[in-house]
Order: C-alpha cells, then sequence, then structure tokens
C-alpha cells in the first residue's frame, strides 16, 4: 500500500476508536507509518483526510445496504426501501463509532467552506448511486437522472440520516424495522384514500 492508502485505513481505524474531533495529525502518522507531509499532500489537510475515510466508510455501507434492498427481485421499490432501512437500523451497533464520528464531522462543515464542500460532493455521489438503485428498482425505462428519482433519492437518504441521529442519540427509542414500515403504511394510507 502506498502512502495513501496506508493514511486512509489509518484514519479509519483511528475514527473507530478516538472519534473524529479527537485525532491529531501526529496520531494519523503514527497509526499508518508515515509522515505528516504525505497528509498534506494527499489530502490537503487532517480534515481533508478524515472525511475522505468517513466517505469511502459511507459508500461502502451504501453498497452493503443496496445489495440488501435489491435481493429479491420482485420486491416492490417500497419494500426494498423498508429493507435497506431495517439492515440499516440493524446494522447500526457495528457501526456506531463511525456515525458518532460522521455526526462530529459535519457539525465542522458549517465553520469550514473546504469541509462544507467535500460532504456536499459526497452527498452527490450518494445520492447517485441511490437514484441509480431507485430508476433499477422501478425497472420501467425511468433513468437515475429523471427528477422524480433523484427527489425519491432524497428522500431515502433523508430518512437513513434521521434514522441513524435518532439511533445514535437515543437507541432504545429509536424506531424499529417494523414500526417503520408501519410509520410509512400509516403515513401513506391517506394519501391512498384522497386519490380514489
Amino acid at each position: 500500500m502506498g502512502h495513501r492508502q496506508d493514511l486512509l485505513a489509518a484514519a479509519r481505524r483511528l475514527l473507530r476508536t478516538k472519534g473524529y474531533a479527537r485525532i491529531t495529525a501526529r496520531d494519523l502518522v503514527a497509526e499508518s507509518d508515515t509522515n505528516l507531509a504525505s497528509i498534506g499532500y494527499h489530502f490537503g489537510s487532517k480534515e481533508g483526510l478524515l472525511n475522505e475515510a468517513l466517505g469511502e466508510a459511507v459508500e461502502e455501507w451504501t453498497v452493503q445496504l443496496a445489495r440488501v434492498a435489491m435481493a429479491d427481485p420482485d420486491a416492490s421499490t417500497a419494500e426494498r426501501g423498508i429493507s435497506a432501512w431495517s439492515a440499516m437500523l440493524e446494522g447500526l451497533d457495528g457501526h456506531r463509532e463511525l456515525a458518532v464520528a460522521y455526526l462530529e464531522a459535519l457539525a465542522q462543515a458549517e465553520r469550514d467552506p473546504v469541509v462544507r464542500e467535500q460532504f456536499a460532493r459526497q452527498y452527490r455521489r450518494c445520492r447517485e448511486r441511490v437514484a441509480e438503485l431507485v430508476a433499477e428498482s422501478l425497472g420501467d425505462g425511468t433513468t437515475a437522472d429523471d427528477p422524480k428519482v433523484r427527489t425519491i433519492a432524497g428522500f431515502v437518504i433523508a430518512v437513513c440520516d434521521g434514522l441513524a441521529v435518532q439511533w445514535v442519540l437515543d437507541p432504545e427509542e429509536s424506531p424499529s424495522p417494523t414500526e417503520l414500515r408501519e410509520g410509512l403504511e400509516r403515513f401513506w394510507r391517506p394519501v391512498h384514500h384522497a386519490d380514489r
């Protein structure tokens, strides 16, 4: 592995053990057996490195959730969404440290335009990936760049983010997969009745 990959691997390990705010550049150098100049050369700053590592972790998790969502070829788009959200909720225990580190990092984005743009790019990539999955799920020839598909993708991501925040703050009271399904059914029921 080169310095770039060594630094990313070290950042991911440290994000799990120390959290976002407590990691120093020296921690990253010691954990990766690289040097301070490598951080600046490859990522611009310590925050750039940490945010890239978080983005990679989120992207990997998104791919895992996509596999769950798309596993049943006969499932509806709504059923696939519920499957992915359920898998996300069930998997949060194993990703707690990264979820907390991600929330810490997002708080920094308000004060640092470079950090903000880095996270904005990551969200754009995530929306594109989810839109591709939604288009595939619809199976009607609709493409990922269709505004309706992009709206659904934004909704899916908003629910994921909201569920993660609730779970980090109060895992015992955050919605279970069953409650999530029931809530969506109750929410949509009046809309469907009004359409008739």
